[in-house]
């Protein structure tokens, strides 16, 4: 499946030293799974749990989720090791904390080589230069860091985001100009199911392509709200036939709901149906 293509509703974070969540993950309805070495683990266990991850990867299980294991940073004791480690892990995806630039890119490359690199995006220069992270070769995915980019924002909290959202759109705007999967940052009450619900709701409708979670009470929710609903699945359906009526008698245009739909209008709903049918195959898998 094209990673573009595919869904990525659900990115839960489980540390990887904790060999029970590691397990049980093996079992949860997420569509990914970041393996976090960096702030789930102390620093007394960071050795540790880059062994427990990999034999736990070595182990298997996990099926179509998608593997993502997040590192230390470069500048840190850690970051090194843990990066010649997942070269030779069973893993998806490196992904990289605090990624200020596309060289913070090249450096991690030059250690992992051809394996797909995400990153953290959660730094202010990272915002500005958003553009030219995601044109990086080997960049496949952003991750918003939202905790960390309030922190250096000196934001306020505020449950519309609106301290963050120039930061999210010109991460949107980076990750989408060159095709990347972009997931939204976590929502830290994961008690508060209709806060979830109303954030999902938000990064849905501004475009991005999943949540990353805290815990799988959150998994639900995230999984609904990035999921074509049963209503846009009808109109895409009726679309694409309305206009594929049309265009057997030669017109480029066809009415649905009172609503003109052009050609334009049939790509997103071909891409909602495409994006059903891959949830489809994964719950299947």
């Amino acid at each position: 499946m094209d990673p573009r293509q595919r869904p990525y509703r659900s990115v839960l974070y489980i540390p990887g030293s904790n060999e029970r969540a590691l397990d049980k993950a093996r079992t949860l309805p997420v569509d990914a799974i970041i393996f976090d070495l960096e702030d789930a683990v102390a620093a007394d266990e960071k050795e540790n749990a880059r062994e427990t991850l990999k034999a736990a990867l070595a182990t298997g299980g996990y099926g179509p989720r998608v593997k993502i294991v997040r590192i230390n940073g470069l500048d840190t004791d850690w970051g090194r090791a843990d990066a010649e480690a997942v070269r030779e892990m069973d893993a998806d995806v490196v992904l990289l904390p605090k990624v200020n630039s596309a060289a913070d890119v090249d450096a991690m490359a030059a250690i992992t080589g051809d394996l797909p690199i995400w990153a953290m995006m959660e730094t202010p220069r990272g915002m500005l230069n958003a553009a030219e992270i995601a044109a990086h070769p080997l960049m496949a995915g952003f991750v918003m860091g939202t905790n960390d980019l309030a922190k250096e924002l000196q934001t306020r909290f505020r449950p519309d985001r609106l301290p963050l959202m120039t930061s999210l759109g010109l991460c949107l705007l980076a990750a989408k100009a060159e095709g990347l999967v972009i997931v939204d940052g976590v929502y830290n009450a994961f008690k508060d199911t209709e806060g979830l619900a109303v954030e999902c709701a938000q990064g849905r409708d501004m475009g991005f392509d999943g949540k990353t979670l805290i815990h799988p009470a959150q998994v639900e929710t995230a999984n609904t709200a990035f999921a074509p609903s049963e209503a846009e699945i009808d109109l895409a359906r009726r679309q694409i036939a309305a206009f594929e009526e049309v265009e057997a008698q030669g017109q480029g245009v066809a009415v649905v709901d009172g609503k003109i739909v052009e050609n334009l209008h049939v790509v997103t709903a071909r891409e909602i149906l495409a994006k059903a049918e891959a949830i489809s195959a994964l719950q299947a898998g």
